[in-house]
């Protein structure tokens, strides 16, 4: 077998990947900021880094597989200087904050587990580490990386002499081109917060050192990535946005106070688009995961984002998906008919006749070069193909000890490591199909009830549907219905 190779943004070259451990691998991922259902776009980043972990599990290591979840800190604006997201959504859903946190964090993981991801091993919360995070901003003062301003703490970027590696920015560029209005207690205007003072009306704040506060977005990471994988880790992943500011902040307080490299490998996921534009909340063009469930069949998505290498971009688009969810409902329909042909299969044969070892090297191949999932797919698409023909013949077929085999690599390969087979087969229908089956039954019991003149039943169940979010009409024609 090759060895594996990935990208890695720091040094902008592929490199040989060996871990810190021998046998194990520690990877963080910057997960979600907890203040609205995930999108598209999500599971793009999500699905990206879930390859990786099954693959590397594939490959023989014992992974640690950490993702954070943000529910403070993260300010609105390009300079993150602005209201916090979490609070802002509380105000607008005239709730606790905490109450969004808990809601936003149950969606994203149900959105992740429809997509059939592997849960982290560790999911660290932001606010349950603030304990740490003033810590670590006491040892950033005491080793005069940090200066204090009216309460809050700044890292002073002049400071640490390698600030704009990964991204490739320079600190006196960052100065002449900021576009935003710079806070009058910093040094540099491109400093960054590690704590940051709260007044009375900030509903999410703690007692530290230096008056009330809460904890920069930067932080956060550093802190649990150090707590649960060591000063050095092998591998830090992310969306390409978070390259500059937040991964390089992570560099610099992380490096600063160790001075250790911090994270071996930087990996960072391209972006899905929608006529050429990022899909993004602010640019209000995003799709749910919600949403795009109730029209597709959660694996046909995953082969949808893996037709595309997560360092490229990848754009939107229906028929795109509708593709996507045909090359998908082939692979399931090849599968299960292998595993029906074995039922039937001689015995012996007179030679091996599926190209099972020469598509095993070629998926391992595709994978070795720094993940390439498009590749992998057309190498298991090969596979498929020869398969079906040789099972079209009316003889020669192969042992059933063969395609036993071809079964297990399936399984071993498309299904462990690409997640995009399922033994469900309620799986195979598409969601859009189960949710208009059950309406329809619906419909049909309140046109019976209609006929029947009890129409109080029938308005108690359209005012059930309501309550969920589904409007029924009523009409000469017939009753409709639509997600409200």
């Amino acid at each position: 077998m090759k060895d594996l190779h990935i990208y890695n943004t720091l040094t902008r070259k592929k490199e040989k990947f060996e871990p810190l451990t021998p046998g194990f691998v520690g990877i963080y991922v910057c997960g979600p900021t907890v203040y609205g259902h995930s999108h598209l776009g999500h599971a793009k980043s999500y699905i990206s880094f879930d390859i990786v972990v099954r693959y590397l599990r594939y490959l023989g290591y014992k992974v640690r597989y950490v993702q954070n979840i943000t529910d403070v800190g993260h300010l609105l604006g390009e300079a993150n200087e602005g209201e916090d997201r979490v609070l802002k959504q509380a105000r607008l859903e005239k709730v606790e904050p905490m109450e969004v946190v808990e809601a936003y964090t149950r969606s994203y993981f149900e959105d992740m587990d429809h997509l059939g991801l592997i849960r982290p091993d560790i999911s660290p919360r932001a606010s349950g580490h603030v304990i740490e995070q003033i810590e670590m901003v006491k040892k950033l003062l005491e080793k005069g990386y940090a200066y204090e301003a009216n309460g809050n703490i700044y890292f002073d970027v002049y400071k640490f002499s390698e600030y704009g590696k990964l991204s490739g920015r320079k600190v006196e560029e960052l100065e002449a081109g900021s576009r935003v209005e710079v806070r009058k207690d910093k040094k540099h205007p491109a400093d960054f917060a590690l704590w940051r003072a709260a007044d009375e009306s900030h509903l999410m704040q703690w007692p530290s050192p230096w008056g009330d506060g809460y904890p920069g977005w930067h932080l956060e990471c550093s802190v649990m990535s150090n707590k649960y994988l060591g000063e050095t880790f092998d591998i830090h992943g992310g969306g390409l946005e978070n390259v500059f500011p937040h991964h390089e902040c992570e560099i610099a307080q992380s490096e600063s106070l160790y001075n250790k490299p911090f994270a071996r490998f930087w990996m960072h996921n391209n972006m899905i688009t929608v006529d050429g534009v990022k899909m993004g909340k602010s640019l209000n063009n995003f799709i749910t995961i919600k949403d795009i469930l109730k029209k597709h069949d959660p694996r046909a998505i995953r082969y949808f984002i893996l037709m595309s290498h997560y360092r490229s971009t990848l754009d939107f688009s229906d028929s795109a998906l509708e593709a996507a969810e045909k090359g998908y409902k082939k692979l399931q329909t090849s599968w299960q008919r292998l595993k029906e042909s074995a039922k039937s299969a001689p015995e012996k044969a007179t030679a091996n006749l599926l190209p099972i070892a020469k598509y095993k090297e070629e998926f391992e191949s595709a994978l070795n070069d720094d993940f390439n999932t498009p590749q992998a797919i057309a190498a298991l698409f090969d596979f498929i193909n020869a398969v079906n023909r040789q099972l079209d013949q009316q003889e020669n077929i192969p042992a059933k000890s063969e395609i036993e085999s071809a079964v297990q690599v399936l399984e071993s390969t498309a299904g462990a490591v690409l997640g995009l087979l399922s033994s469900d087969k309620a799986s195979s229908t598409s969601s859009v199909d189960k949710m208009d089956g059950i309406m329809q039954l619906i419909l049909d019991l309140r046109a019976d009830l209609r006929n029947e003149k009890n129409f109080a039943l029938s308005d108690k169940l359209r005012d059930a549907l309501k309550e969920i979010g589904i409007t029924v009409k009523d009409t000469p024609e017939g009753s409709t219905w639509h997600n409200s």
